[in-house]
Formats: C-alpha cells, sequence, structure tokens
C-alpha cells in the first residue's frame, strides 16, 4: 500500500461507540497485516473491523452478492434476474427487482482482488472510503464539515437491498460522500449487526483531507443550538444588523 495513512485523530473527539473503519480496494495482497481467514458478507467484515487489529479478505472470504458489488464474480441471472427479490416479497414483482441491477454500483471486474479493513485509529493505511457509524448528532457535524468550505448540498442514494454497493462501492467510484440509516438496509436490518437509527457515512478518498481540515476549523456547536427561544431572536437580529451596516458602510 503506496500512501502513509493520514492522521485521523480529530476523529477521536466524537467518542464514537463504533470506530470509524477505513477500507483500502486492492489488486494485489496486501503486506504487513493478515487475512480475515473466513467467510464473511461485507458488511460483517466491516463490523468486525471495528473491534479488531487491521485485516484483508481476498476473493474466497466474501461470503454474500458483496462479490458482484467488488467486481469478483460475473453477473448471474438468477440474481439479475430479480426473482429473487420477488421470492422474498421484497418486491412487487420480480421486474420490479430486476431494475436495481441497472443501478447499483459496481467496481469493474478484475480490478479489485483484495480489500483490506482497520479501525481508522490502528489503520497502517490511506484508506480509499472512510465509513463513519454516528449517532444524528455526531452526524450532524461530520456532514456539516463536509459541506462546510464547498456549500455544496449533500445527497444520498440507497436501496432496500445491497445496501454494501453504496456503502462501499458507490463513494469509491464516484467519488461523492453517501450515507444511510442503519434499519433500512436489509443485510445489517438481517444479521443485527448495528442498532437501528445510526448513520453509516462513506466518505471517499478525495474528501477525506477536506472533511479532517473542516473539522479542525469550524464550530462543532453553533452557538444558536444552546440559545434559548428568547435568545435566538436577539442573537439573528443582531447578526442581521451588522451585516446591514456592512452593506451601508461597504
Amino acid at each position: 500500500m503506496d500512501r502513509r495513512p493520514r492522521d485521523f485523530s480529530i476523529l477521536q473527539r466524537f467518542e464514537f461507540l463504533y470506530s470509524p473503519v477505513a477500507v483500502r480496494f486492492l489488486l494485489n495482497k496486501p503486506e504487513g497485516i493478515e487475512r480475515l481467514g473466513k467467510r464473511l458478507p461485507i458488511c460483517r467484515m466491516f463490523r468486525e473491523a471495528q473491534d479488531s487489529r487491521p485485516f484483508y479478505a481476498g476473493p474466497e472470504d466474501f461470503a454474500c452478492v458483496d462479490q458482484l458489488v467488488l467486481g469478483l464474480m460475473d453477473p448471474e441471472p438468477i440474481y439479475e434476474s430479480g426473482q429473487i427479490g420477488a421470492k422474498e416479497r421484497i418486491y412487487q414483482d420480480a421486474r420490479a427487482n430486476r431494475r436495481i441491477y441497472q443501478h447499483i454500483p459496481k467496481i469493474s471486474p478484475g480490478t479489485v482482488r483484495y480489500v483490506a479493513f482497520s479501525r481508522i485509529d490502528e489503520a497502517p493505511f490511506d484508506p480509499d472510503v472512510l465509513v463513519i457509524t454516528a449517532r444524528p448528532d455526531q452526524a450532524e457535524v461530520i456532514l456539516r464539515a463536509l459541506s462546510y468550505s464547498t456549500g455544496k448540498p449533500l445527497t444520498t442514494t440507497m436501496t432496500p437491498v445491497l445496501t454494501c454497493a453504496w456503502v462501499f462501492a458507490y463513494p469509491y467510484t464516484t467519488g461523492s460522500v453517501n450515507y444511510t440509516v442503519t434499519g433500512l438496509g436489509y443485510g445489517l436490518k438481517i444479521q443485527k449487526l448495528l442498532p437501528e437509527g445510526l448513520l453509516l457515512i462513506s466518505v471517499p478518498y478525495d474528501l477525506t483531507a477536506m472533511l479532517l481540515d473542516n473539522l479542525a476549523e469550524m464550530d462543532w456547536e453553533l452557538p444558536m443550538f444552546s440559545m434559548t427561544e428568547e435568545e435566538r431572536g436577539p442573537f439573528a437580529t443582531k447578526i442581521m444588523e451588522e451585516i446591514r451596516q456592512e452593506y451601508i458602510n461597504g
């Protein structure tokens, strides 16, 4: 792995209950970290990484349709026909289920053979995707930091199934932040890997520096958050008056 990890220590201020996870997609087997050594779906690997030493997984270690998402298997008609989602009563019929495969993000076949996972505080590599598990109050700060210096809107996209595609592949292939709420995606929900109501925020590598810089610069607790209703009105009026005076004097 050819890049030294960034300094992510500012994330420790959040005191996350579940550690942020660094994910790295690799063509060749990484050195210096151990192989997982058991077959698991990628969502379980992510959860395991929050409480373990860094590890990597190879093609034979992934135990779900995540192999399709990672480009480790060819599309199978049995999946893409939509029959499974219809028979499991997730979708009204097969034609509805099959449509999602026109939208599911996938990594180009053969370009990834190994995936490395690590708690961010122990990561020996710079992540391709940083996945943060946060309470809503923590997520507010993270999401605000991701637009603090650009003003760009944050959007999310997902499907009820194959949440792993939107958490891992989508930010990696598009360079866009994505987020979802635990309890909405069926894989995490069925396996009861995390409590419901937490936000999973996926940050691609080209936005992590901005995230860290903005967290260091901005106010985490905005003044109006701690004000009473009686205090907020005069505070807003004072700010508006200052802006008007600057406009008049400018």
